[in-house]
């Protein structure tokens, strides 16, 4: 588990750490069943650099560096798959990262050997949402260009900036896929 305090990420995490814990608080201050939400992120010294009159907003020191700015896109298109959608992006140069939120349920390791086979992807989920130790979870997953990856996931019923878990591996497949929005 992370150490976040109340007044934000610990300072000792990277850059990106604090990127998608900046997001996930952001995230937790909407609420839950919320639909998935996309952000770049850019470099917070190049943004200071190209628009001087968001400094005040961006908040920090003027000079710190290799710091994130998470910069919300346009709402996902309803009704497309995610895995869809992600193979349409194309991020322009100045975008260093990118990063995806988004509420899913989970099952425990434990429940994997009592999954029925050959269930389709619908019957699977409409399984996994009836099973008695399902946990509802906020993951926020980030990518840069230079492959670095961090990931929060935060439990419905665990609902508070310090039981919030992070680590690079923790949602590889979505990682992944937002990985290869940078591919040309």
């Amino acid at each position: 588990m992370s150490n976040v305090s109340p007044s934000g990420p610990p300072m000792a995490a990277s850059p990106l750490t604090r990127a998608v814990l900046e997001i996930d608080e952001y995230a937790s201050g909407l609420g839950w069943d919320r639909p998935a939400r996309l952000f770049a992120l850019v470099d917070t010294a190049r943004l200071r650099a190209q628009a001087p009159s968001l400094a005040s907003q961006l908040g920090g020191a003027a000079d710190e560096t290799t710091t994130y700015t998470p910069i919300e896109q346009e709402e996902l298109p309803k009704g497309k798959a995610l895995d869809e959608f992600l193979g349409t992006i194309a991020w322009p140069e100045g975008v260093a990262g990118c990063a995806l939120t988004l509420e899913r349920l989970m099952l425990p390791p434990s429940a994997e050997a009592s999954v029925p086979k050959d269930l389709n992807e619908a019957q699977l989920a409409k399984w996994v949402a009836r099973h008695p130790d399902r946990q509802e979870v906020r993951m926020t997953v980030a990518v840069l260009r230079d492959g670095a990856r961090e990931a929060a996931i935060r439990l419905r019923e665990k609902d508070s900036p310090t039981e919030v878990l992070t680590g690079p591996d923790l949602v590889p497949g979505l990682a992944d896929a937002l990985a290869a929005t940078f591919e040309s």
